[in-house]
């Protein structure tokens, strides 16, 4: 599955330093420290744009290139700027694509839900990653999960999620993926009418403020 990962061609870093690794990511360069395999840590730099990109579609796993050499490396770790927004350095571990690991995936919800289509429904998606368990040659990217069919007062758990069988779900199997709930304005039919039925709520104001009068 990762035979046709991204390449990300990296330098090696003479200088290491937040003044140095600011210069580079002006220079359009992210700063990377890869380690692992019993290999001593190399920081690098690669190209800052594209591998961003990459990140964000999900992609993990990347074959590194460094001087020629080409090697398999996972995505670990990635640190944020002070806005939370904008990534400025990663972590990279060397892997065999036969390792089992355990790692994050992000969900893509597919599809226009039925429930969607009537009046006063929203759709919340609580949970945008699970983790699961599997060889690296077996990690997906990211995992779609077609909810055309979710209707009102109805959800999507992770258990329900079809991973195949080489990818073992370690989330919680309750975990809500989507849901098509009534909006917070909205008020049910029952619930309507019991207001309709019971004590008339300015009565009850009106009985607390002649309280504060007979008090004053």
């Amino acid at each position: 599955m990762h035979e046709n990962s991204p390449i990300l061609t990296g330098e090696r870093r003479e200088r290491l330093g937040s003044r140095y690794a600011k210069r580079l990511r002006d220079g359009g360069k992210l700063p990377v420290v890869v380690y692992g395999h019993g290999k001593e840590p190399a920081a690098i730099a690669v190209d800052a744009k594209s591998t961003i990109k990459h990140i964000h579609e999900g992609e993990r796993i990347f074959r590194l290139d460094v001087d020629g050499q080409q090697e398999i490396v996972l995505l670990r770790d990635v640190q944020f700027d002070y806005l939370g927004d904008g990534i400025i350095h990663c972590d990279m571990s060397r892997v065999d694509l036969d390792e089992v690991t355990h790692s994050h995936v992000r969900i893509v919800l597919k599809g226009d839900p039925v429930g969607l289509k009537k009046s006063g429904t929203l759709m919340m998606h609580p949970t945008t990653e699970i983790t699961v368990e599997c060889k690296l040659r077996d990690l997906p990217s990211v995992i779609e999960v077609n909810i055309s069919e979710l209707d009102e007062g109805k959800a999507v758990t992770a258990s329900e999620i079809d991973l195949g069988p080489n990818v073992k779900l370690l989330s919680d199997p309750n975990d809500v993926l989507a849901q098509i709930t009534h909006s917070a304005g909205e008020v049910a039919v029952g619930e309507e009418a019991e207001i309709e039925g019971g004590e008339a709520q300015p009565e009850v104001i009106a009985e607390k403020k002649d309280e504060e009068k007979s008090g004053e």
